[in-house]
This record gives C-alpha cells, structure tokens and sequence, in this order.
C-alpha cells in the first residue's frame, strides 16, 4: 500500500500496534516479521493472513494445544551446516533434533479432520515435509544428554573401554598408597584431588620429601603439597594419552555428523522459518485475543463498513483503567463515500478518524481488528491522512501552506482505490477564504470518487455536504445539559459547534455572550442554533427508541417466561398423566392377585364336581369371573370417570364438538367427518372410529 505523508502509518500510531504484536513473538523471525509488518493491496494474501490468525485464534479459545510451544533460535547452528568442515557440539546437534521433532509434531497435528478444520494452518507446512533421517542420525551418535555415544563407532568404543580399565586400576592403585600414607599420617587430606589434569594426594609439607614422586604445586598457606606418587605416573601418563585420543575421535563423530546433516541443511532451515511464521501468527490471535479483534468481511471492491468498531490502543487503555469506550459505527459505499463530521472540540471527532484508519491498516497488514464480524472492508491501495498543524520547517511553510501542499497531492493522486482522512480541513486561514479552498477540495475529492473522512466545524462544509453527490454529514454526539461529549458519531445530520451554549455553561457574563453573538452573522447564528436544537432532538428520539427496544425486550423475556409456564404445565400434565397409568397398572395387579385367587378355587371345586352338569356350572362361573365381571367393572369404572365430567346433550355430531367414544368411553373433540368414519382428537393424537360410536357431551358446570 502507498501512503501519504511518510509518517501516515505513525499518525494513525501503527506502529505501536507493531510492539504489542512484537511482545507477544517468542522467536526471533516472529518478532522480525512483526517488526517488518507490511500493507498488503492482494485481497488473496489479506484473506489467508486473516485466516491464519483467525483459525489460531480459534485454537486458543477451544483450548486445544497446537505443538509450536518449543522456543528455538538457531541460526547459528544452521549457518555451521552451510560451511564446509564447520563442526557441531553434542548441544547444537541436540538442538536441531529438537527443532526436527517439533516438526514431526506439526505434522502429526494435523490430521485428516484438523486439515478440514483449519486449512490455512495447514498452508504454512504444505511446502515441506518431516524428514526422520534427521533424528536417526543424530540418535545413531547422541544420547539424551547430548554427549556422544560408546558405540558411536568401533574405535571409540575401544578407546573408552582402555580409559575404564586404566582408571580402574589407578583408582586401585591410589587406595593403596591413599591406606599407606594415612597409616605413616602423611596425609593432610583423605580425599584425592586433580591438578594439572593429573591424579595427585594432597600430604603435609613437612613430609614431602618422604615421599616419592612429582610435586604439581602448594597450597596457599604453604602447609600442603600437591604430589603425583611415582607409581601412578604411568597409569596417570596412559589416561592422558587415552583421553587425547578419545577427544579426536570425538571430533570426528561430530565432524562426520555435522556432514552428514548438512544434506538437510535446506529443509532444517525451512523447519526454523515454519517454527517462526506459526509463532507470529500465535502472536496475532494473543493480540486479537487481548482487543477483541475479529475476521470481518473481505469485499473484492472499496468499502468501509464498520459495525462497533472500536480503537484498538483506546480499547486496550480504558480497560487498563477500568474505563468504558464507545463503539463506531461507519458505512463508506459508493453512495455515500465521503464522510463529514462536526460537533464540538474534544468531542470525539479525531479519535473516530483515527479509529477507521488504523483499522483499516491493521486489516491490509493481516491483523483481526475490533470490530463486529459482520462488518465489511475492501482493499484500498493508498492512503493519505493529514492531521493536525502540520508545518513544513524546511521549505519555511505555514501552518495553511503546508496543509494547502497537502490537499494539492490528496488531489492530484486520490482515485476510486484511496481512503483519505483530513482533520479541521481549511484550518489555519481567513474562515472565509478557507472555507472557500476546503468546498473545492472536498468536490474535487468527490469528483475523483475517493473515499475519507473530513472533521471540520466550518458551517458551509455541512451545508454543502448532503447537496454534492457522495458527501454525507456526520455529527459527535453532545449532552448539552452536562457539557459532557457522548463520544457518539450519529450519520445523517451535521452537528453545531456547541460555541455559545459552553460559554453560558462554564458561567461566562450574559453580556459577553450577547456581544459576541451581535458580531456574528445572523444567518450563521441561526443555522447553528438550527443545528443544536436538531442534534437535542434527535438525541430524544434515540432516548425513546432505547427505552421502546427496552420494553419489546421485557415483552420478548414476558413471552419466554409464559412459554416455560406453559411449558412446564404441560410436563405437570405429563406426570399426573403417568400417575394415571401407574395408579391403573396398581389396579390391575390387585385384580389378577384376586382373579389368582378365585381361580384357585374354581380349580378346587372342578375337582370336587363329579357330574357334567355340576362341572358346567363352574365352567360358567369361570367364564363371568374372567370375561363379563372384568369387562363391566372397567366400563363402569371409566362410565363413572367420564360421567361426573361430562354430560350427554344428543344430537348430530358436528366438527367441533366434544364427543364421547363409546368403545372406549373417552371424551374428545371431533374434527374431521368421512362419510360414515370421524376423526377425534384424544390428547395430541387423532383417533379414527364409527360415526355411529359418537356420543355429543359437554362438560358439566360446578353448581
């Protein structure tokens, strides 16, 4: 993206956008990428930069651990892999097969199901792939320590199993001497000590001639000598010389080594540059985590259209102090693609610019930004900002001149692609003339189909606003009874400067006020105080509006309420329903217990019949007891249940009517006839009978 002046981005304090992004980097890419943050114009590449951070962001919040935790700089190890002979410590080895291994679990991440879930995640590897020679080679030799192996080869093996045995048999040895020299108390100190890389026993001075062998040195007071005996000087000698040779061979497993992984010197690097693009896109959905930045709406064309947008470093200060901040909401289209706010000074006008700016930088440079993610932003490819009395101390410009030199380029330069910001445009010259120069611009600005926004208090900017195609008001909403800015940007009207209304409040003498106004043109006055009285108004309107959305949200919780009342009637209903039928259930259960009982006894009494007719006689008790008493005691007893309800009215049964089944002595409501079928509505379910087994009810009234 071009920008206009130099110092834009700074202006719009992007730069510190950068350090918060640059704290949350851990590896040095990270924080070189964040310090090298560039605008992008390629809609493509503003996407998936979007995307990366949205999809981490997303990561973070479902708490699911994405494997790039591991810190690793390591440059220099990866610039000895480049230079022929160069060798590799044990560590620096290590740490390659740690930066190997945090590859292997990127790639282990994602799995068919995260590929689908977060793709432009997975872009960042696609380009490379996990090499397990790597780590092979490095464990053929390492251990975990990073030290090199015994069996790292056949020669050092060997040489390590003469440097056991040697040191064995002189730790054999000193014991001995160590036993003998305590016994004659030569000893000034049990313990065996180094020096000089050579095995020696610490003895008094006084002794030191009584005892044969090389003397490396004294102790500071002198009282002590540090003394090699003569039978450990060759075995000392050997150990040396085994060590020598054991440090070459070293060098040469790790010389070998270090070629060895210089073949892969390419794809460890591009593991390094994986490790550092994963933690800056981390450090961009920390940032976005830490301002509520969200991935709105990518538009192939220019447009601003920002639901509750908010300034992201304003955002971040109040909530430090505990402070409330007002959202913006701003559409730039091609309608309406100039914007013009007025209303008084400290009234918000500024921020609300800067706001829209720097948003729209954070966008082309990739970062989530704070806004709703219904919003929707285009790629602009210049930007041009002029704020506050810029002066040019080179050319021994004025405050106007240098803004005049800047409004020439916004004019020759600007076009459909260039999203410009002017604040107090004609500011610093004669209010007339300037305000004379500040109308051409804005038309010319217009004309070429820019897209901006304009602060300005001059009265003929705002008339002129809603007459020139594309330019519309805007007003920074003011509670003129506190004196107090609401921070509230209201589209559509242009907002008065407040100018004699602040002076009457802060108590500046009525007779001042008076002659002040007298000086000012009538027509000026008046449409001032045309334009307080509208933005009062208005601000009564939105009062009200508040307080109806308030009351169609108390209707809206009323309402829910009702249909959980209603709600959980229905479940009451359920549960007596089951009572019901477990209560009918616990009827049944004392009837076949009955029913058991007098079968036993008609059994009894068939046995004792000794002639047919007898045994007729209980055949047919059987059969009332089984079939006829059970149907009848049920009918009566469903009879008796519908009948204290409900009462026969007869009659044709119509639609609608309530309507008694006599097959199953329930009540229901009749709603469809078929011929000589009707379908009768039982609870919520439809039941399907003979019109002819339909009896017309109503239920019966409490005397």
């Amino acid at each position: 993206m071009k920008y206009f002046p130099e110092s834009a981005v700074m202006q719009l304090e992007f730069d510190k956008v950068q350090e918060l992004l640059g704290e949350h980097c851990k590896t040095e890419l990270g924080k070189r990428m964040a310090a090298e943050l560039r605008l992008h114009t390629h809609i493509d590449y503003v996407k998936t930069a979007l995307q990366q951070a949205h999809e981490y962001k997303q990561l973070t919040l479902l708490q699911e651990h994405f494997p790039n935790d591991f810190v690793l700089n390591l440059k220099s190890e990866l610039r000895l892999l480049a230079i022929q002979g160069a060798v590799l410590a044990g560590d620096q080895a290590m740490q390659l097969r740690k930066l190997a291994e945090s590859m292997h679990s990127i790639t282990r991440f994602f799995d068919h199901d995260r590929k689908a879930q977060y793709p432009a995640l997975h872009e960042v590897i696609k380009d490379t792939y996990y090499e397990k020679k790597i780590t092979a080679l490095i464990d053929e030799v390492l251990d975990e320590l990073g030290q090199v192996k015994d069996n790292a080869s056949p020669e050092l093996s060997k040489i390590r199993m003469n440097l056991y045995r040697k040191r064995m048999e002189l730790r054999k040895v000193f014991e001995r001497i160590l036993q003998k020299l305590q016994k004659l108390n030569y000893l000034a100190d049990q313990e065996e000590a180094f020096l000089n890389g050579r095995r020696v026993v610490a003895i008094y001075a006084e002794n030191k001639r009584m005892v044969k062998g090389i003397i490396h040195g004294e102790s500071d007071t002198g009282k002590t000598t540090f003394l090699e005996p003569d039978d450990t000087i060759e075995l000392n000698n050997d150990i040396q010389s085994l060590e020598r040779e054991e440090s070459r061979e070293v060098y040469r497993i790790l010389r070998q080594l270090t070629s060895q992984l210089s073949q892969y010197s390419g794809l460890l690097n591009s593991y390094h540059d994986v490790l550092g693009i994963y933690d800056f896109i981390r450090a961009k959905a920390k940032l976005a985590l830490d301002m509520d930045g969200n991935y709105p709406m990518l538009v192939p064309h220019a447009q601003v259209h920002l639901v509750q947008a908010y300034h992201p470093l304003l955002l971040l200060y109040n909530r430090k102090n505990s402070k409330p901040t007002i959202p913006v909401n701003i559409t730039l289209d091609n309608d309406n693609h100039i914007l013009v706010i007025s209303g008084p000074n400290a009234g918000g006008k500024t921020v609300t610019l800067k706001t829209v700016g720097l948003i729209q930088l954070m966008l082309q440079a990739g970062l989530l930004v704070p806004v709703h993610p219904t919003s929707q932003l285009g790629i602009f490819k210049q930007l041009m900002i002029h704020i506050g009395d810029t002066q040019s101390l080179e050319f021994e410009l004025s405050t106007y001149s240098s803004h005049l030199k800047n409004m020439k380029y916004f004019m020759e330069n600007a076009n459909g692609k260039t999203l410009f910001f002017i604040d107090e445009l004609g500011s610093g010259s004669d209010p007339n003339l300037g305000g004379a120069f500040a109308e051409v611009i804005m038309e010319e600005l217009a004309k070429k189909h820019a897209f901006g926004i304009v602060t300005t208090h001059y009265l003929n900017l705002k008339v002129m606003a809603n007459k020139v195609k594309g330019i519309i008001n805007g007003a920074m909403g003011f509670d003129e009874q506190t004196l107090m800015p609401m921070y509230k940007l209201m589209v559509g009207k242009p907002g008065s400067s407040y100018t004699f209304s602040i002076a009457q409040r802060i108590g500046l003498h009525p007779s001042l006020i008076a002659r002040a106004k007298k000086l000012v043109d009538e027509g000026h006055f008046q449409l001032d105080k045309l334009l307080n009285k509208a933005e009062q108004d208005l601000q009564k309107v939105e009062t009200e509006k508040k307080d109806l959305h308030k009351l169609l949200k108390e209707n809206e919780r009323l309402k829910k309420e009702y249909e959980e009342l209603a709600d959980k009637e229905r479940k009451n209903q359920q549960i007596t329903f089951l009572k019901l039928q477990n209560k009918i259930k616990e009827d049944d259960l004392q009837y076949l217990k009955d029913m058991e009982r007098k079968l036993k006894q008609i059994v009894v009494e068939w046995k004792r019949a000794e002639k047919n007719d007898e045994r007729e006689k209980v055949m047919k008790q059987a059969e009332i007891l089984l079939f006829r008493r059970r149907e009848k005691q049920v009918n009566e007893k469903l009879d008796k249940k519908v009948n204290d309800k409900f009462q026969e009215v007869g009659g044709a049964a119509q639609v609608g009517d309530q309507v008694k089944i006599l097959t199953n002595r329930q009540v229901g409501k009749l709603i469809e006839i078929r011929d000589k079928r009707a379908i009768v509505q039982l609870g919520k379910v439809p039941i399907n009978v003979k019109l002819s087994d339909l009896v017309v009810v109503q239920e019966k009234v409490n005397e």
